[in-house]
Parts: C-alpha cells; structure tokens; sequence
C-alpha cells in the first residue's frame, strides 16, 4: 500500500506526515497502518540489527489498575510478571508490563492482533469489569516506538539516565523513566536476537521524542524502519 492509498477511514500515527517526508510505504493492519518499509527489505533488517527506530503507535494496546486488577488478569488467563516492572511476553506475542502491583499495560504483537487485548476490550465496551479494576486508554494516550539494534543502548544513553546496557537491564525489565525529557514506560523486548527496547509516552510528545531519538541516532548510522522487518529480526 502506497502513502496515496491510505484512506481516512484507518487509524494513522501521529507521524504520519514524518513518514510520508521519509519516503515511507505503508500496509494496513486492522482499522489502521504501519510503516510497511523506508527501503529494500533486505537493507532495512542490516538496519534494525545494527540500529532502527519504528513506529507502531497505531498498533493495540491497553491498561488496566486498580486493587482487583491481578486477580481479574489472572482469570483472563493473562500470564502476569511475578513483580512490578517486569514485562512477560504472552504465547500470542502480546506484551505485558506490570507497572505496579496493580497496574498492568498490554501490547499486541506485530501483527496488531491480541486476543487479550480484544476480550478486555470487549469488557470495556460492555462496562463488565469487575469492582475495582478501571481501564486505562493507552491506546489514545500513549505512543509507542521501538528502537532496536546492537547500538540501541548507546542511544539511549545519550537521552535517558538509566543504565539499559544488555548486561545491566535484563530482557523483560521495565524502567519508568524520561527519555529525551519525555517521561514514559521503556520496556526491554528483544526480537529473536536483536536488542530492543519498546517505549511507550505521551502521545503528545511523540513528534518530538521521535526527532530526538533520530538525531542521537546519527552517530552509530541509524535509520527509521517499517513495522515488518521486526516480524523478520
């Protein structure tokens, strides 16, 4: 799918404009698109694994706190990290971070599909969630890019003050931090082989969150990637 192709019917990233100036193509994905490429497949998976920078702000995701939120997830069958600020990976692809011992954040796979995710939505909608549990909707509040490659760390250590070293912050940690003075959820979620970390802030901030990392991109030769190249990492 070409940018002319992409109709106002489907959700689009608050970057979209960005991608267009990049040369970017697009796919859709449910009620939305990603980035589909910048260039050549093959030259953007050498780019992720050395250092890439996606965007999958129109891909589902959700939240949920309060005292009764464990237990109503557990009866989901939502595989819940045994602390908070810790991430599990679900059989399905779908992210969960656990921001407290009462406060959980979901993220769908690749694919932009999570059949959690669509049966708490479904609940949502129906207002039948249990006492105590409210719904957080990060989908419009949040953003969420993935910055990823084997110089991912070094980026981030120009912008965020926490050490996110492969052998410091273990695949499946949780930092509630500030990247480029943007406060947000940083999550380490490695693709196959390749370091990543998913970051998800304030939808607000994610044009300049997103030019900022770019600009500290430059000096290991990074470059922005389509959504695909990650299903392929």
């Amino acid at each position: 799918m070409s940018s002319t192709m992409v109709t106002n019917s489907l959700r689009r990233s608050q970057l979209y404009r960005r991608h267009i100036e990049m040369g970017a193509t697009f796919e859709a994905l449910g009620d939305s698109v990603v980035v589909s490429r910048y260039g050549k497949h093959e030259e953007e998976l050498a780019q992720a694994q050395q250092l890439g920078l996606a965007d999958l702000s129109t891909l589902p995701r959700l939240g949920f706190k309060g005292t009764g939120t464990t237990d109503w997830a557990t009866r989901q069958g939502i595989e819940l990290p045994a602390q908070p600020n810790r991430a599990t990976l679900q059989s399905d692809g779908t992210l969960v971070a656990r921001l407290s011992q009462s406060e959980l954040l979901l993220a769908s796979n690749l694919h932009g599909l999570s059949e959690q995710i669509a049966n708490a939505t479904q609940a949502v909608a129906q207002s039948s969630l249990p006492e105590r549990v409210y719904s957080l909707p990060r989908h419009d509040s949040h953003s969420w890019l993935v910055l990823c490659g084997s110089h991912a760390a070094e980026t981030l250590a120009k912008v965020c003050g926490v050490d996110l070293r492969a052998h410091k912050f273990a695949n499946g940690e949780v930092a509630q931090t500030s990247v480029a003075r943007v406060n947000g959820v940083l999550v380490r979620n490695d693709h196959g082989d390749t370091l990543a970390y998913s970051i998800f802030s304030d939808s607000s901030s994610i044009e300049f969150l997103w030019d900022s990392l770019l600009d500290a991109m430059i000096e290991f030769d990074g470059a922005a990637i389509g959504v695909p190249v990650l299903r392929d990492c």
